[in-house]
């Protein structure tokens, strides 16, 4: 209801978190002068571009502005702090890695401490900021509910988790259609709305009551807007489909699908081509062009036969594709079958390594470079699987929307390796399912930093 007002508000606390940071660095920089060598000052420009881009990667992948958590102060202290704590450890990671000594320690230990404590009076900052809004009359909107029913109760929810400045007085209905307690009071009948709008200073009205259902309701619509006061209404979809939908426009006309696609946009699919194309290159040109080499010998050295296996797998739009990765098996007639599991004896001893350190994945970016992969998206089932798991989740052949990936949202969850019952398929498309419909390119960045971390730490469903 005010995306608009939340854009502006996520982009005030940005600066004003970067304004903090920055104008802390510039009163260490004065105070503590005569422990700093000014001979050193590329050193101390490099800190201070790297403490900013930090604090920046950082917030954006854990989404510490999002909309969904500015507007909870406790949730957005609460993740500030998780930043913070990360953003601390990788300036130590740069710091020791870099073999940064010109710095002074003073230096680094003042700034890092003094611009949590300017977060700190941020946060509090925000929270007078916050509670202005919500108690400021010229900001807030008056609204009434017009009908009490399920559709009227999920609106009232809505209004309750993301009404930054809307605040709901109270229902309008008829004594005879009220069977329970309400959180909010019923003002008056639907005959007294105007009046009671009007006595109340209401700025809109949501009618959960459709015209053909009350024919009166058209009346109300006009007399309205003739006291200023705004009259929306609210349909239930739910008389005619029993599942939520997403709404889009084209011109004038609504057009309702099961679900929102972002890749459906052709400006998304180009962006997230472009990082396919970008990092797929680099991996093959820096990586792959010696791992090839070097994992080919220790594989044909073990188990004689192809260096790289290659499986038909189903792709986007259900067209099936040919998936490589390193051998990690002895050759056998169950690989298009079978899943690998635990104690597998087809594994090789190599195999075993490289798949533990998803290394037998790699050979998988020549096809995210050719286009039948993506970095990020559902993990690409063999063809017999799709046939099988398709029958057990109703909408599974739903993730074949888009095109699948060598990680994805379910893998970081938790949902990779072997499948032994059906509920791990249902889990896991679950996962699938969430991701195509809230894709952003920085959940891509997310995904892709964790999906290291993960191999890095190990998984125990890996093998």
């Amino acid at each position: 209801m005010n995306r608009q007002f939340e854009r502006y508000l996520q982009m005030a606390l940005v600066v004003l978190d970067l304004v903090v940071l920055n104008l802390l660095y510039l009163l260490c920089r004065f105070v503590l002068t005569k422990h700093i060598d000014s001979h050193n000052m590329n050193a101390y420009i490099l800190y201070w571009t790297i403490s900013n881009a930090l604090w920046l990667l950082l917030s954006f992948l854990l989404r510490t502005y999002a909309d969904k958590v500015i507007l909870s102060f406790e949730t957005f202290t609460k993740r500030t702090v998780q930043v913070y704590l990360l953003w601390i450890i990788f300036i130590m990671f740069y710091l020791f890695f870099s073999r940064e000594l010109k710095i002074s320690r003073l230096f680094i230990v003042a700034t890092i401490g003094i611009f949590g404590l300017g977060l700190l009076i941020n946060r509090f900052i925000y929270l007078g900021i916050h509670k202005y809004f919500r108690n400021s009359g010229y900001f807030i909107k008056k609204v009434i509910i017009l009908g009490y029913n399920d559709t009227a109760k999920k609106l009232a929810k809505y209004f309750e988790e993301d009404g930054l400045n809307t605040q709901l007085i109270g229902y309008i209905e008829n004594e005879e259609n009220i069977q329970e307690l309400s959180h909010y009071p019923v003002l008056a009948g639907i005959r007294d709305t105007l009046q009671v709008a009007k006595e109340l200073n209401i700025q809109e009205i949501f009618s959960t009551i459709t015209p053909e259902q009350n024919k009166d309701i058209y009346n109300l619509m006009y007399e309205s807007e003739k006291e200023c006061i705004r009259f929306k209404i609210v349909p239930n979809l739910s008389v005619f489909i029993s599942r939520e939908v997403h709404i889009e426009y084209f011109g004038e006309l609504p057009i309702l699908s099961l679900r929102s696609e972002p890749l459906d946009d052709v400006g998304n699919r180009i962006k997230k081509r472009s990082m396919d194309i970008i990092i797929s290159f680099l991996v093959i040109i820096f990586i792959l062009s010696w791992l090839i080499p070097l994992l080919g010998l220790l594989i044909f050295l073990e188990s004689r036969g192809p260096v790289f296996f290659k499986q038909l797998r189903t792709g986007k739009d259900k067209k099936p594709f040919y998936c490589w990765k390193f051998r990690s098996m002895k050759s056998n007639k169950e690989a298009d079958v079978k899943q690998a599991t635990q104690s597998d004896n087809r594994l090789t001893k190599i195999g075993k390594f490289i798949r533990k350190t998803s290394l037998d994945e790699f050979p998988q970016f020549f096809n995210v470079f050719s286009g039948e992969m993506s970095l990020v998206g559902p993990r690409p089932h063999m063809v017999k699987h799709t046939s099988d798991y398709s029958k057990v989740v109703d909408d599974y052949m739903v993730r074949q929307f888009i095109k699948p990936g060598i990680t994805g949202w379910a893998q970081i969850n938790g949902y990779r390796g072997e499948i032994t019952n059906p509920e791990q398929i249902k889990m896991r498309i679950n996962k699938d399912l969430w991701y195509l419909e809230n894709w952003t390119l920085w959940l891509d960045i997310q995904i892709l930093f964790l999906t290291v971390y993960y191999v890095l730490k190990g998984d125990k469903n890996v093998y």
